[in-house]
């Protein structure tokens, strides 16, 4: 049977057929974008939040996220936003479909991003683009995470172009950079696993768990609030970092883990003044870094890379953690629960 572990050890191969697939050419749909509203819920919203600076910076447009339901229900669309990306990996998500259709007879350029290029998302849009991963059916979403960060940061790239904002010299740069990052999953996985390894009893026995980062490690610390919720089903939080200090650190206590997500930024010294004085109020205190790690209670994953591409390997740890400790506290990830939900709740269509 499939696991999470095995999606994991295949997002190497994965990314780089996506970014040796990926055909550089001009889109006129995509030269008038300035204003890029995406319609995403739990990891693709997650993945897109990871993205944000990366596809802002290279496809020079402004970003905006909603969450699909609320929008639909509650949202107005801002006159600015000039095209619409819905990531759906299954591309059967009703409330992002629902959204579509309700600013279907505006004059926005309407995209879809998703695994399955037959699905119903891709009925209702302009254009689709292919997640290039295919199906994952392991319910907790790995492969297909790093697939939608990776597909995002390259739709910025490709706007970028587009909009003769990036030479092909840029571009060219840019996609290095990433495949020399994306050739470090390997390395990535295997300190991931020997760091659980040297910490199991903790992650076995933690009730608490909570991930801070800042730019776009934020989107990471997302992400592992709704992996460790979805396989460790213990209360798991992700923050950014400034807010996390605006309140949530009042509940600290010596049942909590904290997870420290830093990388190359002027914010990096901030964190650190964090982790340092939360250090004697909670049960242990981890940094996840692309730095050299420094104690033994940091994993450093050595990676030399700016911050808005750091996303792509950052959440890796956090994958392999989520795995392990289900397993270390006995959770059979391959048994279904609320096998009935999609059906009850019509969330899936």
């Amino acid at each position: 049977m499939v696991t999470m572990l095995d999606y994991i050890n295949e997002e190497e191969d994965t990314l780089l057929k996506i970014l040796e697939n990926h055909t550089l050419k001009e889109d006129e749909n995509l030269a008038k974008i300035e204003h890029l509203m995406i319609l995403a819920t739990g990891s693709s919203y997650n993945a897109c939040l990871s993205a944000k600076m990366f596809l802002e910076k290279y496809g020079d447009l402004v970003v905006t996220i909603e969450e699909p339901y609320n929008f639909n229900h509650y949202g107005k669309l801002v006159p600015s936003v000039d095209a619409v990306v819905a990531v759906s990996q299954s591309g059967k998500s009703a409330s992002t479909i629902d959204a579509i259709a309700k600013i279907k007879d505006q004059n926005v350029f309407h995209m879809a991003l998703t695994s399955d290029l037959n699905s119903p998302i891709s009925k209702v849009v302009d254009q689709v683009i292919d997640l290039q991963m295919g199906i994952e059916k392991v319910g907790f979403v790995t492969k297909g995470f790093v697939s939608t960060v990776l597909q995002m940061m390259l739709l910025g790239i490709t706007i970028g172009f587009s909009k003769q904002k990036l030479s092909e010299k840029e571009v060219n740069e840019a996609k290095g950079q990433l495949k020399q990052v994306i050739q470090q999953i390997p390395e990535v996985i295997n300190k991931s696993q020997n760091f659980f390894n040297n910490h199991q009893p903790i992650f076995k026995l933690g009730q608490r768990f909570i991930a801070i980062g800042y730019g776009p490690a934020w989107g990471t610390a997302k992400e592992f609030e709704t992996k460790f919720t979805e396989t460790v089903r213990k209360p798991s939080h992700g923050f950014e970092l400034e807010a996390y200090m605006h309140g949530p650190y009042l509940e600290a206590d010596t049942q909590h883990i904290l997870f420290f997500i830093e990388n190359e930024s002027i914010n990096s010294k901030r964190s650190e003044a964090l982790r340092s004085y939360m250090f004697i109020y909670v049960g242990d205190v981890f940094t996840i870094t692309t730095k050299k790690a420094e104690a033994n209670n940091t994993l450093g994953l050595e990676i030399n890379c700016p911050e808005w591409i750091a996303p792509l390997v950052l959440i890796i740890p956090f994958q392999i953690f989520a795995f392990q400790t289900a397993l270390s506290k006995g959770i059979d990830l391959n048994v279904r629960i609320f096998d009935d939900f999609d059906t009850v709740l019509k969330s899936k269509i």
